[in-house]
């Protein structure tokens, strides 16, 4: 009897667990918290907080052999089909008629990409000083992180440096779900309480035409000067034209929220499964993770900046604080700048001036990707 009492105390998760396990699991149980408690970005947490304690729990093997983790992260996040379903499922729920109304804010998307390219030269450098060991394909995957945009990061990871898929996923959907706690610190920083306070004149309306007009124009013309951008920003294009042409609404209705909100669930179990003690406890990981909210530093700075900078040449003044919402985490960040600047003016409504930036983030961070994949692969 008292062998059998060993045997069945052998095989439970307490003998067999360790303390990175049991550590990684609280991580998970803090996620949850987030979501749940502080409601930050909840459809990305709950998913990726729980995928992680399943990850952890000793002897399950969920993330192994036909465990439904490693079989979500293998058909799904391997292979890049998710990344592209849910940016076809964001761009049905995209509105670029903030963008047309007002398209100065196009450089603020722009402007908010450098981030993704200075960590790009960070990451090079780190390895140049023997610090890091990144290939030009590690630190271009990196890289991407900068752009706030979770299916980007895993679409050119899964291209350039699939060992590093694992735990550049959990960076980047980290970030885009903790965009409330990491941008209000950087934009209280760089902007004064009078340039808060700026309001914007309201947008002028746009008519369907542009709307349909827009995103077939945009596709033709970036995809045919970059082909390597044609997955994403196609997908992302076909899914607005979905939404615009006003003549498949079933099919719109359907992919903004049944099949978003599938791929959602498998994509968030499928990055919790990197969140292992194995996978993600080295110093490897823990550099992406350093490196990645760099890059979405640099990058909100960069487009608070550069609204700053237009003020200097523009009659209309544009509140710097719409700047940060260039990184493409849609629409949180434009959330983020809105309430923000209600703190400031409680009748000062940012909301759709902060989706221009916000939606030339997503188009920015395609068109990155694109190069970054042309470049590096193609050298």
């Amino acid at each position: 009897m008292s062998e059998k009492l060993l045997n069945l105390w052998h095989s439970t998760g307490l003998y067999q667990g360790e303390f990175g396990q049991f550590f990684m699991i609280m991580v998970g149980i803090l996620l949850l918290y987030l979501a749940i408690k502080k409601n930050f970005e909840p459809l990305l947490l709950v998913p990726i907080g729980f995928g992680g304690i399943l990850a952890n729990i000793p002897g399950a093997g969920l993330t192994e052999g036909t465990g439904i983790l490693h079989l979500s992260y293998t058909v799904g996040i391997e292979s890049g089909a998710f990344p592209l379903i849910i940016f076809m499922g964001v761009g049905v729920l995209t509105d670029f008629g903030p963008l047309l109304a007002n398209p100065k804010t196009l450089f603020l998307g722009a402007a908010a990409q450098f981030g993704i390219f200075a960590t790009l030269i960070g990451a090079v450098a780190l390895s140049y000083f023997g610090i890091m060991d990144f290939s030009l394909a590690d630190a271009a995957a990196i890289g991407i992180i900068g752009g706030a945009d979770g299916p980007t990061s895993i679409y050119v990871a899964s291209k350039l440096a699939p060992d590093l898929l694992g735990a550049i996923a959990v960076a980047s959907y980290s970030y885009m779900a903790l965009v409330p706690l990491i941008q209000p610190p950087i934009m209280r920083a760089l902007t004064t309480e009078k340039e808060r306070q700026i309001r914007m004149v309201q947008l002028r309306e746009v008519s369907r035409k542009e709307k349909i007009i827009f995103p077939l124009l945009l596709l033709l013309l970036v995809a045919l000067l970059l082909p390597d951008a044609a997955p994403l920003l196609g997908m992302f294009c076909f899914g607005n034209l979905m939404k615009e042409c006003g003549v498949v609404d079933r099919l719109s209705y359907t992919t903004q929220n049944s099949l978003i909100n599938i791929m959602t669930i498998f994509l968030g179990l499928a990055v919790g499964s990197k969140l292992s003690a194995d996978k993600f406890l080295d110093l490897t990981t823990l550099g992406i993770l350093v490196l990645g909210m760099i890059a979405f530093s640099i990058g909100t700075a960069s487009g608070i900046i550069m609204a700053k900078i237009l003020n200097k040449f523009s009659k209309e003044e544009i509140n710097p604080l719409i700047g940060s919402a260039g990184v493409s985490a849609v629409p949180m960040a434009a959330r983020v700048s809105n309430k923000l600047g209600l703190e400031e003016d409680p009748q000062n409504f940012l909301l759709m001036h902060a989706m221009g930036p916000n939606v030339a983030g997503v188009v920015g961070s395609a068109v990155a990707a694109g190069i970054l994949i042309n470049y590096v692969a193609g050298g």
